[in-house]
């Protein structure tokens, strides 16, 4: 029996495609979601018109033909919009002989919808900024260290001057990222819109993702700023010490002497509760967590 199996196999194969064979010499129906595509506009011209995602097209043919055009028929309804700019309304039956891969022998039933209405005008451009678009979270500890970088910041974008006239800026394709625990720089393509252009289709957008950590800073001195040259300051006390925030990388290379502590001789002048609060000037991308003292004392001298 085991000698004769491959004999049966071969023999259930031909029989399946002999079933098969005869089957599909019968005609069928299908209906396939085809998205059109505009194509031939007059020179500097283009369409922002929003199309429908997708047409309907039922047709009828015989089984082999229907396969065929699901497995390698193209992907795409294409329109011609040659002719004079302004308002267009074409009839979608008018275009098969633009779409002979889906006409040849195949009888065309229905197309939904049967009519598109869409918009030529010339085209113009304008450089945009682009934003992009972030759905992020970070694991327990770890934040963004700097602000988010997106190189190029801008593109120049063509297309229909009704559409350029009204952007006001390009968003990204959405950014998808979970429990981020280190830097990363990823290309993102740009979201497109209907009968538009970019110089830069591509973006690359860096994090700068680090452990968030607290630093103390001890003895810093505070300076008392635009004092007249007939006067002086003494602060009670002199010295703070601050607590900061920031990237551990960026925490790790500061020192006492990036962090200014002043006070504003005109806050001093103004003053009516005897004491007055410092201005603390901090590095790029950390932030103040607390201070002490939070209000100094002091005394003014006037020079003779």
């Amino acid at each position: 029996m085991r000698k004769n199996i491959h004999i049966v196999i071969i023999s259930i194969l031909f029989s399946f495609i002999l079933w098969m064979s005869i089957s599909l010499s019968n005609d069928y129906y299908t209906t396939i979601d085809l998205p059109v595509k505009l194509t031939d506009f007059p020179e500097g011209y283009s369409s922002g018109t929003k199309l429908p995602q997708n047409i309907t097209v039922k047709m009828k043919g015989k089984g082999w033909k229907l396969v065929g055009v699901q497995l390698t028929g193209e992907s795409e309804y294409i329109v011609s919009a040659k002719g004079d700019s302004g308002r267009k309304y074409v009839n979608l039956y008018s275009h098969l002989s633009d779409n002979q891969w889906l006409s040849s022998d195949l009888e065309i039933v229905d197309i939904s919808p049967d009519t598109l209405s869409f918009f030529v005008e010339r085209i113009k451009n304008k450089k945009i900024n682009i934003v992009p678009a972030l759905d992020i979270s970070f694991r327990a500890g770890y934040g963004l260290a700097t602000s988010i970088k997106i190189s190029p910041d801008s593109t120049v974008v063509y297309g229909p001057g009704s559409v350029i006239d009204q952007l006001e800026f390009i968003s990204t394709e959405l950014l998808i990222k979970r429990d981020l625990d280190e830097k990363i720089s990823e290309r993102i393509p740009l979201v497109m819109l209907p009968g538009v252009r970019f110089d830069n289709a591509f973006v690359t957008i860096s994090l700068d993702v680090q452990k968030i950590v607290d630093k103390d800073f001890d003895n810093l001195p505070v300076q008392v700023i635009d004092v007249p040259r007939d006067r002086d300051v003494v602060l009670l006390p002199n010295k703070v010490s601050v607590n900061v925030r920031g990237g551990i990388d960026i925490l790790g290379k500061i020192t006492n002497e990036d962090i200014k502590v002043k006070v504003n001789y005109r806050d001093v002048v103004l003053d009516t509760l005897g004491s007055v609060a410092p201005l603390v000037e901090l590095p790029a991308n950390t932030t103040l967590v607390s201070i002490k003292p939070k209000q100094f004392r002091y005394i003014i001298k006037k020079f003779n």
